[in-house]
């Protein structure tokens, strides 16, 4: 194809792209640079960069997993674990750029302009396309195999790469960096770590918040004791009374009539036992008053009290009175 065709065709795509009615999008924080107090540090100028050693490709698009799948190739494409890598999803694949991550220690703070040509992004037309780029003497563009349908990646000198693109029979869309949406790059590693000071920060708000509140709790509970109206002269009143009560009590136990009552059934005992007797019942009744029977020999039972009847063992039970106890 010659080369004034391919600058109409180009022209034609460029004139189309510019009656696009949405603008360039920018990039901003996220919720996990919130949540590690880290806005401020946030750079959303980046500037663009070509590294020197890029990698593109694809994988088969399983959802939910497409930033492992794409860690994985990367890494085993690049020899590294150390990746920075970007990616589209489009029906079933996952199209991707990468590069090892020392490329970038020079302009940490940067993106690839080619990765808006992957299918999905501001830049990306159709397959049958070439998207080029060109910084400071290095030329990159991206293609897609007509015949594998695989995505290719060339990337060198622009004396060397652009002769060779432009021998190709393809339509050319050179990439403008400053009307192209920002793709930034991703890094597994820093965005682990920057969600571990998330989520550590976040445990540290949790803690005060949590702090504060038994806090408040605690002085709300001592203004809420010291501010109540103490009415204590029920309690007061209840408490003498049963002090009163047990006082009683104990004064009526240590006057009781137990000591005299065990002194009395003793003696009673020790006369019954000098004539074979035996006490079968000692009663105090309400008046205090005692009542006891005992069973001894006929020859005795006046001595003991009144006679009531003679039992089968021969003897006799009496009613005694308290006379025996002095």
């Amino acid at each position: 194809m010659a080369l004034g065709s391919q600058d109409n065709k180009t022209s034609s795509k460029t004139g189309e792209k510019e009656r696009r009615p949405e603008g360039r999008r920018s990039i901003h924080p996220d919720i996990a640079d919130h949540m590690a107090g880290e806005v401020g540090e946030f750079v959303e100028d980046l500037n663009p960069y070509l590294p020197q050693e890029l990698i593109g490709g694809s994988v088969p698009h399983v959802p939910g997993s497409e930033t492992e799948a794409v860690w994985n190739a990367a890494s085993q494409a690049c020899a590294t674990e150390k990746v920075h890598f970007c990616y589209t999803v489009e029906g079933d694949r996952v199209w991707y750029l990468a590069c090892p991550s020392q490329m970038l220690s020079s302009n940490p703070d940067s993106w690839c302009p080619l990765a808006a040509a992957l299918p999905g992004n501001s830049e990306y037309w159709d397959k049958e396309t070439v998207y080029l780029y060109e910084q400071e003497g290095l030329a990159s563009a991206l293609r897609w195999d007509a015949d594998t349908g695989r995505m290719q990646v060339f990337l060198g000198a622009s004396r060397t790469i652009l002769p060779r693109i432009q021998s190709m029979d393809a339509n050319f869309v050179t990439i403008n960096p400053e009307i192209a949406d920002v793709i930034p790059w991703r890094n597994r590693m820093l965005r682990s770590e920057k969600l571990a000071r998330a989520t550590a920060r976040a445990l540290l708000f949790a803690g005060m918040l949590v702090s504060l509140i038994a806090v408040l709790v605690l002085v709300f509970n001592y203004l809420a004791l010291n501010m109540l109206d103490r009415n204590l002269a029920e309690a007061k009143l209840k408490s003498d009374t049963a002090a009163k009560n047990l006082m009683v009590e104990a004064r009526n136990a240590m006057h009781s009539d137990i000591v005299k009552n065990m002194a009395c059934i003793q003696q009673i005992l020790d006369g019954l036992s000098q004539v074979d007797g035996t006490l079968v019942r000692y009663e105090v009744e309400k008046n205090k008053a005692a009542k006891w029977e005992a069973l001894v020999p006929d020859a005795f039972a006046a001595q003991f009290g009144r006679a009531l009847k003679q039992e089968q063992d021969g003897r006799v039970r009496v009613q005694g009175n308290n006379g025996i106890c002095k």
